[in-house]
């Protein structure tokens, strides 16, 4: 029997090959990382909007901070749990995870600012952001993950069948072709295969070398994030849109990533739906963009009612002036009554005029830059010079050129015996002297004064851990000429007897005699200058608020209805409380109200731990 001729045809066919991945398995690892990249430079500008959102709304930015990073670890904690339930979609999971993220992160400084505009300062509505942001930061990196082991795993499994039944007999990749040769080509010897053999299989999927490319590029991106927050998003786009312009990056990479190399894994519906949702986000983030100064227009009116004359942002924080052209106007820094047009001269009477009781040609301002103690020095026909040592700049232009409050500060800064020194206080001290050099500031000069006034921010402010310390009173003293006299504002001694005394153990560490007194505010209701320098505050410029605003921002415990204030000189005697002999006429100030004042400091005492440490840089008390 003639067997019938072999041809290709009655060949038997290998068999069928591994699906293919829909794109080259090497094109997966590197745009995945990179989404991971811009992810997580996106997520950490969403913490840190909300740091600084709530430590210019709410205030006491150490608390704010440790609140939104503590709440928002342990919800990135959660979210990697929940992510487990998406692995069997992680595709569609991720997409539209990101969508959601995109829509609250970049939502979340507006929808801050609005409750704080319109119902006051609520931490419930900062941890609830921090929640939802971080269980969708935590479930990022799980479903990530497993998309790509999912693509590794299909190109072995492709690779593994081409390699061994996927090539004919005979060729290269076939069973015949598998011939290895050394070198010189000669075969391997039994002992080379056999520790070829020997060796560990190959991981279809490198899952250790992935994590560390996943965390590696998430915080890499964080880094840039954390740099591009301060130097790029505020500048130029401010809070509000900064984090809407990120929501919109934010949503374009996840939704870009799974639409494009992950499209197989989606269902036709899947991918309406995650096409929806991106438009919708995007749609929405571009909506609030374009209303974002409108929006802050109207949370402004919210804040500080209707008479807005000025609203800028300086680089530092956020200064308003309120009131009616030819009127004493209010001023505001970060939403917080700073002075009030109508009774301000009473703080700053009691702040200036002690300490100008005896000699006070040269004269030191650390603060001030609204110009309003420069206004009570100048008073005084024999003095020589008086230097502002003021950070912000924007708040002193504002001091020079708003008719208003140029009018309310006696036009200070015109007059040809101040300099501006642009400087942070305590930098200033410690580089050796608070001269400045006209009104651009300058270095240090050495030089000593006879009176240094303190108008600074409360203690308990975060920049009231440097200014109220032990070490900045030293550096202080250092600047004080023989029988020099230093003043600052400690708090309400009657509202915080503990934070006051404090301030004062720190003064007499520092080498200082005090003579402590504490003015009534002669205002019942509290707003006006009712709180003598609040609690809360987001500036960094050298100042902080006086008194709580009217409306939206006022202290939990209510408004003090004190100032306590230190009178302070070098060496162990302390100085006289009283007026000087030339002093101007004071509105509100007596020799009879300071001597009461003395009295109900003291009074105070008893209400304070005994034997208050003082506070340190290292070891800040207040």
């Amino acid at each position: 029997m003639i067997d019938p001729p072999v041809t290709l045809s009655t060949l038997p066919r290998p068999p069928r090959q591994a699906v293919r991945p829909p794109v080259r398995p090497g094109a997966v690892r590197y745009p995945v990382l990179a989404v991971v990249f811009v992810c997580s430079a996106c997520g950490l500008v969403y913490e840190l909007e909300l740091v600084a959102l709530a430590s210019y709304l709410i205030g006491d930015s150490v608390t704010q901070a440790s609140v939104v990073l503590s709440v928002m670890v342990f919800a990135m904690g959660i979210g990697s749990l929940l992510a487990k339930r998406l692995r069997c979609r992680a595709a569609v999971g991720f997409g539209m995870l990101e969508a959601g993220l995109a829509l609250v992160g970049g939502g979340s400084a507006m929808a801050l600012y609005a409750a704080f505009a319109w119902l006051g300062p609520s931490q419930y509505v900062l941890v609830a952001f921090s929640l939802a942001i971080g269980v969708l930061i935590g479930a990022e990196i799980p479903l990530l993950m497993s998309l790509i082991q999912r693509a590794e795993t299909v190109r072995s499994r492709g690779a593994g069948a081409e390699g061994s039944l996927g090539a004919p007999l005979g060729m290269p990749g076939g069973r015949r072709g598998r011939r290895r040769r050394t070198g010189r080509g000669w075969p391997l010897t039994p002992r080379a295969r056999a520790r070829r053999r020997a060796r560990p299989p190959k991981d279809p999927y490198d899952a250790a070398g992935t994590v560390a490319d996943l965390f590696a590029a998430d915080y890499v991106g964080a880094l840039a994030g954390g740099l591009a927050f301060p130097f790029l998003l505020l500048p130029w786009l401010g809070q509000l849109t900064g984090a809407l312009v990120t929501g919109a990056v934010n949503a374009l990479a996840g939704g870009g990533l799974v639409l494009w190399l992950f499209r197989h894994d989606l269902t036709p519906r899947a991918r309406k739906l995650l096409i929806g949702a991106n438009v919708f986000v995007l749609a929405l983030l571009g909506t609030a963009t374009v209303l974002a100064d409108p929006f802050e227009q109207a949370a402004r009116r919210a804040v500080y009612g209707d008479r807005i004359l000025v609203a800028v942002r300086t680089d530092f924080q956020e200064v308003v002036v309120t009131g009616r052209r030819g009127s004493p106007p209010d001023l505001f820094l970060d939403g917080r009554l700073w002075a009030a047009g109508r009774d301000e001269y009473r703080y700053h009477e009691a702040l200036v005029h002690p300490a100008m009781n005896g000699r006070h040609a040269r004269v030191l301002i650390l603060g001030g830059g609204d110009g309003l103690a420069a206004r009570e020095v100048l008073r005084y026909p024999d003095v020589r010079s008086v230097t502002v040592v003021e950070r912000d700049p924007g708040v002193v232009r504002l001091a020079r050129t708003d008719p208003d409050l140029a009018a309310l500060n006696g036009r200070a800064f015109r007059d040809r015996r101040v300099t501006v020194a642009y400087e942070d206080a305590f930098r200033r001290l410690r580089a050796g002297g608070g001269g400045g050099t006209g009104a651009g500031g300058g270095g240090g000069d050495g030089a000593r004064y006879d009176v240094v006034i303190c108008d600074l921010p409360d203690p308990t402010t975060t920049d009231g851990t440097t200014l109220y310390s032990e070490e900045f009173y030293g550096l202080a003293a250092g600047v004080l000429a023989d029988g020099g006299r230093l003043v600052t504002h400690a708090g309400p001694a009657v509202a915080r007897p503990g934070t006051y005394w404090t301030v004062d153990a720190s003064l007499r560490a520092a080498g200082f005699a005090t003579r402590p007194y504490d003015m009534d505010t002669g205002d019942g209701t509290g707003t006006g200058t009712g709180d003598g320098r609040g609690t809360e505050t987001g500036t960094e410029s050298g100042n902080g608020p006086r008194t709580p605003p009217r409306t939206g921002a006022a202290s939990g415990s209510g408004p003090a209805k004190d100032w306590g204030f230190l009178l302070a000189a070098y060496g162990g005697r302390a100085p006289g409380l009283g007026l000087a002999a030339d002093v101007p006429r004071p509105r509100s100030l007596s020799p009879a109200g300071l001597a009461t004042a003395a009295s109900r400091a003291e009074r105070t005492r008893a209400r304070a731990p005994r034997r208050l440490p003082p506070s340190t840089l290292v070891h800040p008390r207040y």
